[in-house]
């Protein structure tokens, strides 16, 4: 992937994503550490393993279990014990992100400061620059408007990839319908490993398959959510007329009543209000961010939060 500006990538970072500003949040990323994730994979002695590097090293001995495996049992506290123990050891393994990115036509809309897909590539970008900085490879998977996979990839050119990519699908048709179901049954088939997952989506493409889906994928990765909204999703406008444009027809909405204008908020926001309630029911840590927030604090924050009791 080419991560070298061209004239299809140089976007305005409000409707089209600039490739040259995913580059630069390579800054940002510096002062924003990872701890290790806690692998799904279950190893000897039943306990998770951690997610380093490569090998296994040893963690520390407990009692032996039924069921163990006899290979690894610990003879010198055995000896000095009278009890049988066993060793356990924590996988060293290289971390791996992967970012499912909702490319769908809704998320081409913003009535501040950017579009929602544009603000979601920010998203994606830093957060591929944070995994690097972290020693993981980053790879990226976009549905809803249209399917594209980045597969993973470690170190800066890891990360300028995804930059690349990001920039090169911002400028795709967002002409598919994928649910967000279908959308996790690719990712668990492409998953290779990855120990997080981040989930980017304003909640439009989010199906009632798409809860098994994710309680699958969460036993074998940290997945994390960020919902991204545009300010009118997240509370009533002023009273006024609103000019609204798609597929080159525009039209204007008048909201005057107080109720007018909460039903119409309550209708933009109910594909977050369903995200929010599936990652609530499943206990994933999630954030909004709206078309004007700055995404350090979100995504940084999102990716450090520990799991929610289920």
């Amino acid at each position: 992937m080419n991560a070298v500006p061209t004239p299809a990538s140089r976007g305005d970072g409000r409707t089209r994503v600039d490739l040259d500003e995913l580059i630069a949040l390579r800054a940002r990323a510096a002062h924003s550490a990872l701890a290790p994730v806690e692998s799904r994979a279950l190893r000897s002695g039943r306990q998770s393993s951690r997610l380093y590097g490569r090998g296994m090293d040893y963690a520390e001995s407990r009692a032996y279990q039924p069921g163990d495996d006899v290979r690894r049992l610990d003879w010198r506290l055995t000896a000095r014990s009278g009890k049988l123990h066993t060793k356990l050891f924590q996988e060293e393994r290289e971390g791996r992100l992967l970012v499912l990115l909702d490319s769908h036509a809704g998320m081409r809309f913003g009535t501040r400061v950017r579009f929602k897909s544009v603000q979601a590539a920010r998203a994606a970008a830093l957060a591929a620059w944070c995994a690097v900085r972290a020693g993981e490879r980053v790879g990226l998977l976009a549905f809803g408007g249209h399917g594209r996979l980045l597969r993973p990839r470690g170190g800066v050119r890891g990360a300028l990839a995804a930059c690349g990519a990001l920039a090169e699908w911002d400028a795709l048709p967002a002409d598919g319908e994928e649910p967000l179901s279908a959308a996790l049954l690719r990712a668990s088939r492409l998953q290779h490993g990855a120990s997080r997952v981040l989930l980017i989506s304003d909640g439009w493409s989010c199906d009632e398959a798409a809860h098994g889906r994710l309680l699958d994928l969460s036993r074998r990765a940290a997945v994390r959510v960020l919902a991204v909204a545009d300010p009118l999703e997240l509370a009533p406008p002023p009273p006024g007329r609103y000019p609204f444009e798609h597929a080159g027809e525009r039209r204007e909405v008048t909201l005057l009543s107080e109720r007018d204008r909460r039903d119409f908020q309550a209708s933009l926001g109910a594909g977050r209000a369903r995200l929010h309630a599936q990652a609530r029911a499943l206990g994933l840590p999630i954030r909004t961010i709206d078309t004007r927030d700055d995404v350090g604090d979100a995504v940084v924050a999102l990716l450090r939060a520990p799991e929610l009791r289920r």
